[in-house]
Order: C-alpha cells, then structure tokens, then sequence
C-alpha cells in the first residue's frame, strides 16, 4: 500500500477544439461551477484543428475565479522553456495563482519535425526536458542573485534576467512511463502525470518504485512528488470493466487508486457536460469520504511535506505543525508568501499567513492564532492606509477568500458580502440592478475593513457613510464563537461593530441595503498647487456648501524634483441629470488654475471599479489625519503651510458631511456626524518625528476628531481623538464582554481594562 497522504483533488481533461471554440471554455467553466479543482487541455500545437493551448489557458482564466489550469501535457520541443517560464510565471499573476505546469518530452515527432524542430532521440528528448526544467525553475528563483547561466546542448540560459516570480509554487507534472523519464520525476519534478489507458497492470506501483528510489537518491521525499492520473471511462447504470459502470464502480476504483497507488489527483478526459458534472458530483465526493476514513483508520497524514529552506524560514513562537489541517496557510519559504505579506502601503513579514474559506475555518484559524506568540493581524482586502492588516514574525489571518456578493433581498435591496470581496467587486455585482454601496474611492478596497470602521466614500454627502446602511453582520468573537447580530440580535455588539469592528472580532460577512443609484457623472480635474492655501479655502467652500448630490475628493501634492504642485479632484455628481451636473461642476473648477479636466456619466461600477489585488508595500507609511469641521480661511492658511514646510509631500482632503450627519452620534461607534472633511497628510520620509510637529502645530488645532484608517501614529491619545468619552466607555464595556484578553490588539487598541 503506497498513500502518499496527498490532499485528494479532481480535475478534467478537455480537447482544445476549434470547430466550436466556444465550447472548450464552456466545459472549463462548467467544470468549476462544479467545483473542480483543476482544468486541463491537450497540447498538440501542430494539429491544424486544435486550439493553440497555451492561448485557449489565458482565456479560460480569465473566464474563471477558482479552478487551477494546466496543458496535459504542454510540448517542450515546441515551447521554448525560457518563454515558457514567463508565460506561465505572467498567467499565474494575472490569475491569482492558479497555473501549474504540466511538460511532456514530445512523442509525435514527425509532425513536430514539421513544425520545423529537429528531431531527438528519445534519450536527447529526456535530457532536453530536464533541461527545460532547470531554465524554468532558474528564471522564477527571483531570490537569487546575478544572470542565469544554467542549461545544456539543448536548453540553456546565457546570461538572463530572473523574474517575474510567479504568485504560487507552480508545480511542474511530467508526462512520463519509461525508466529514464521517471527518474527525471523523481531527480526533478513536482508531479508524475501518466494516463491510465496507457498503463499495463503493475505500472502505477513499477513507477512509483523507479521514481521514490530516485528522488532518494537525489535527497528528496518522495512525499513531495505528487501523483496524477488520467482517467476516462463511461457511467452506465451496468457494472463493467474499470472505469464502465455505475458511479459506485468509480468510487471503489479510484479509492482503491488512491491508497494502493497514491493518486492524489484524478483528471477526467471527457467532453461531455453530463460525465463532467456526474464525476463532480457523485464521485469526488465520495472517493474523499472513503479515503479520508481510511487515512483516520490507518493513522495515514495528510500534512504537507515541507523543503528544508522553507523550514528555515520559519518563525519562532509559531507552532507551524498544529495550523488547522482544514485551513489553508502560507509560510515565508514559500511561493505564493510575496504576493500576500505586504498591503497596499507597508511591507510586513508574518511568520505564517492563514487563507481561510468558510466561517468554521475562520473559527479554527483564530484558535490557533491565539495559541502563537507575536501579533494576530487580520485582513479583508489589505489597502488600509495605516498598514495593520499585516504585522512582522505573527500570524496574519486573511479572510480574502470570502468574497461572496449575493443578493439576499430584491425588495429591500438587500445584499450580502463577503469580509474579503473587494469593493470594486461589489459595484459590478450590483450595477446589471441600478444599485450602489458608497465605498471609498478604490475599487481594490476590502469590505471588511471599511465596513466596520466607517466608509467616507464618493457617494457619501449623497448616502451617508458605508457603516449607516450596514444592517447585520456575521463576526466571530475571541472565543471562537460565532455571532450574526443587527438591531435586535445582540445590538450593542452590532453598534460597537459599526466603526470599532476590528477590536471586537473577525467579520465575516456584512449584510448592506444598497440604494437605487442612477448613472453618475465622474469628474476629474487638475488645479496648479503654487497657492494651495487658496485653493483649498476655494474648493472646500464650494464643496461643504454644495448640493448634498456632489462629493468631491481632494489630493494636493507638494511639488519638489522639478515637478510643480498639483492637486487633483476626484468628484462624483450621484444623478444623471447632467444639466444641474454641469452647473455644480462649473464651480468646483473656479477653483483655481484648471490644467486638465474631464467628466463622464457613468454607473457607478465607472467610478470603483473592479482591480488585480496584489500588495507589495514599501516602508510603513508615516501619516497624520483629523477631520474638519468646516474649510475656513484660517484652516487652509495652515494646510497649505503644512504642505509648504517639506515634512508634508501630500495632503488629502474628502468632502463628508451632507447624508451623514443625519445619523445621530451615538447611533453607531463612529460618533463623528458633524464634521465636513477629513484631512490626512502624508510625511515624505520615514521618520515621524517632523511631520508629527508640523502636524499638531499647524493642521490639529482645527481638527475635531480621528478616521482610524488613514492614521498611523501609534500614541495612545489618538484613540481619545477616534473615540469620543462616552462612545470609548461603551466600547470598554464590549471589549470585557467579547474580547477579556484583548487579542485584537493591533489595530488602535481599545483595552478592556481602560
């Protein structure tokens, strides 16, 4: 019995054909509606009536969000291996890590020949393939230093460029069934990838002999070697031979696959849409129950097998062993750990990041967080100016892939999101229904940071703040406990969660009434700065006493390197009426010197729209934030002087006020309801210390209260500026209640203790 412990998953094997190309791409969507876990294509690029493989693999992604991709196998001779490496290196970014790499050595050489490569001979087609191999590899080890000078008489590199690393470990699969090929898969390969139809009996357990014994050799574990296995067969209500009967056949067949012969991954070779969805739904399922039982009875692991280098790259204090088997995790040594250590503003390096898909993994996830030593950080989408959904040696919980948008109520336009969807997903989901949520003014935003710290959004003198329109969310406590709470469900948490969310507990979802928004016209506009103090008194007396429909976002750059000052309004008119558009718009460019200017009717989805996320921070931002009452010609002397000192390179303003302060403020946790603008400044060095001083003694005298996610000076009297006396008691209260321990203690902390 040979079961490698490898986590089971299921996949097809479609045929690239290009009579209907459509077709090919609609059995890969539909094998991830499915839930498959992975979609292959044949790769014969000198066959006229095929698809060109490795282009029909970039459309297909971008047609799909989960499912993983890969050529079964892809043609070496006729796939240059450098070019290779960055395409597939490129897909895997574009995708979200989602590409593997499946290679075979050739075999119909008279056509490849055809195609005008020479012809090798079975031993020089292997040589070339490991090879192939080792330029691949060479170009994606980003870590190294100086140009490549890998390769052999077939494949090599003479002085390359690295890079780019792809978003994941790719696993490379060889198509592989004689000797010399599977000491290749064991020497070099991630994964063994033969087909069962090609296979005499004894095959499976032979190779896996030839190729544990050379990975041995090689000083590897055999363990790290993924087997796969194409599979094709017919259901048929009659039991056959192999994979021709009934449903139950194939489930005996392929568990007995799994634990004789250590298949870890099964890959259907069907076009048809009912086998598709028969395999998906009546099999996998079934084989992982069975396997899974027999893994309990036997004792078998399932636990990865890790490399050394990436062992000693692990993190005192973290006990990496007990990570919850059901969640997924992510350790500095490995790939995918450079796409997701960062956020949009700060570089972090946590000893382990956690991917969790469900709220019981959540759950799970946050009981191991708390047993680790260092900080818990957690983190929706990761663009939060003040840089804490990230932190350095902790544990960085990530609930990204809970991005769920669902409809819940048409009739009150009620709609569920995700913690992790992005608000960008958000507008496209719902602009097809005419229907908006004001969310800041990125579409790369996370729900879950926003949503539970307030909102000051492009949309927000029209519809209030994200927070107001907020009417329950799902949120899991420091004992690990799950709460859905609104107005009557626990209501006190459910206020506290409404500008505090990240002290009291992960959320998980957020349920929101959306408003019935028209087109909206979305305006852009370039002032000369030389004089920003005039320009600011101009723009924000036009904007705090506009119609509640304009909302205008303000960002003044200090010139310096030979570039002059500039600012730039971001500004949203929420109505269609263009007419009254125009006539607001005309005196908003009164403002000062225009430079450029433009303006579109678009929905709302134009304004924040849908982004790759990828996170890659530099040092942490150093920043100051307050907001403002009202634009008075004293505040902007002193705004524009703060931009003038050098300790300032940019100051950003955004218009709030109008529907927002209709809500009381003791309605919800975030108390500040009379204030027109928030005000942030950001310092152009990493010290603090001169922005700090210029901060307090020039912009804070006119500030009446904090907006926690543009702040990132860690004092603790700026939670007295967040946080009003009698909001901070309630909050206190919560905080014995829900979180005794004060485990979220990252992000402004509110101490239970006072």
């Amino acid at each position: 019995m040979t079961d490698y412990g490898h986590e089971l998953r299921f996949g097809t094997f479609l045929t690239p054909q290009n009579a209907d190309p459509r077709t090919p791409v609609d059995l890969a969507v539909l094998s991830e509606q499915a839930d498959l876990d992975l979609v292959t294509f044949q790769d014969h690029p000198y066959q006229p009536s095929f698809l060109d493989t490795w282009t029909l693999l970039s459309w297909v992604a971008a047609r799909t969000e989960r499912v993983h991709l890969a050529g079964n196998v892809l043609n070496v001779p006729l796939r240059p291996p450098a070019v290779l490496a960055r395409a597939a290196a490129s897909l895997d970014l574009l995708s979200g890590g989602r590409v593997e790499l499946g290679l075979g050595a050739g075999a119909f050489w008279d056509a490849i020949e055809g195609m005008g490569v020479p012809r090798l001979t079975p031993g020089e087609a292997v040589d070339a393939l490991g090879e192939a191999i080792d330029v691949i590899r060479a170009l994606w080890d980003t870590d190294g230093r100086g140009p490549l000078r890998v390769g052999g008489d077939h494949h090599h590199l003479a002085g390359a460029k690295r890079g780019p690393a792809p978003a994941h470990d790719i696993g490379i699969w060889v198509g592989a069934y004689k000797p010399r090929m599977l000491r290749l898969v064991g020497r070099t390969a991630d994964g063994w990838l033969p087909s069962l139809g090609y296979l005499q009996p004894g095959d499976l357990g032979r190779g896996n002999t030839t190729i544990d014994e050379a990975a041995t050799a090689a000083g590897r574990d055999p363990r790290k070697i993924r087997r796969l296995l194409n599979v094709n067969g017919r259901f048929s209500p009659t039991p056959g031979d192999g994979l021709d009967g009934p449903p139950e056949q194939w489930v005996d067949t392929l568990v007995r696959y799994a634990l004789d012969d250590g298949i870890g991954t099964f890959v259907l070779a069907t076009d048809d849409p009912g086998t598709i969805r028969t395999f998906a739904e009546q099999v996998a399922p079934a084989v992982r129950d069975a396997v899974a039982a027999a893994r309990a009875t036997s004792g078998t692991s399932t636990a990865a097998v890790r490399p050394a280098a990436a062992l000693a790259r692990r993190v005192p204090g973290i006990d990496y062993d007990a990570v919850p088997a059901d969640v997924p995790a992510v350790e500095p040594g490995d790939r995918a750990y450079a796409a997701l250590r960062s956020t949009y503003m700060r570089r972090g390096a946590p000893g382990v990041v956690l991917l969790p898909r469900t709220t019981p993994q959540v759950v799970d996830a946050l009981g191991f967080a708390r047993a680790q030593r260092g900080p818990l950080a957690v983190r929706s989408g990761g663009h939060g100016i003040s840089g804490r959904s990230t932190n350095d040696g902790g544990v960085l919980l990530d609930v990204g892939a809970l991005d769920e948008v669902t409809v819940v109520d048409e009739a009150t336009r009620r709609v569920r999101l995700g913690a992790g969807a992005t608000w960008g997903k958000v507008a496209a989901t719902l602009a097809p229904h005419g229907w908006a949520i004001s969310s800041g003014d990125y579409g790369g935003v996370g729900v879950g940071g926003l949503a539970t710290t307030g909102g000051i959004g492009l949309l927000g003198r029209s519809y209030g703040l994200t927070i107001d329109h907020v009417v329950a969310y799902e949120v899991v406590t420091a004992d690990g406990s799950v709460h859905v709470v609104d107005a009557h469900r626990e209501p006190e948490l459910f206020w506290g969660l409404r500008g505090a969310g990240g002290n009291l507990g992960v959320v998980t979802w957020v349920e929101i009434e959306a408003a019935e928004v028209p087109d909206v016209v979305f305006a852009t506009m370039t002032f000369d700065a030389s004089d920003p103090a005039r320009l600011l008194a101009r723009w924000g007396g036009v904007v705090q006493d506009a119609d509640r429909r304009l909302t205008s976002f303000l960002h003044v750059q200090a010139g310096g390197g030979g570039r002059p000052p500039l600012a730039q309004a971001m500004t949203v008119w929420a109505d269609d009426d263009t007419t009254s558009a125009v006539a607001a718009l005309e005196e908003l460019l009164g403002a000062g010197t225009v430079l450029d200017q433009r303006a579109t009717l678009t929905p709302y989805s134009g304004v924040v729209g849908p982004v790759a996320r990828h996170h890659d921070g530099g040092a942490p931002p150093v920043t100051r934030s307050g907001l403002l009452p009202a634009m008075t010609d004293h505040a902007a002397d002193d705004l524009g002087r703060l931009l003038g000192s050098g300790e300032a390179m940019l100051v950003q303003l955004r218009a709030t006020g109008g529907a927002g302060a209709d809500v009381a403020p003791d309605a919800t946790a975030y108390a500040h309801r009379h204030q027109s603008f928030s005000a942030s400044a950001f310092a152009g060095r990493s010290s603090r210390t001169g922005l700090d001083e210029a901060w307090d003694r020039l912009a804070r005298p006119h500030m009446d209260g904090l907006y926690l996610s543009f702040e990132t000076d860690p004092r603790p009297e700026r939670l007295l500026e967040a946080f009003p006396p009698l909001t901070l008691d309630r909050l206190r209260a919560l905080k014995r209640t829900y979180d005794p321990d004060h485990v979220f203690d990252q992000n402004f902390p509110i101490d239970p203790r006072g």
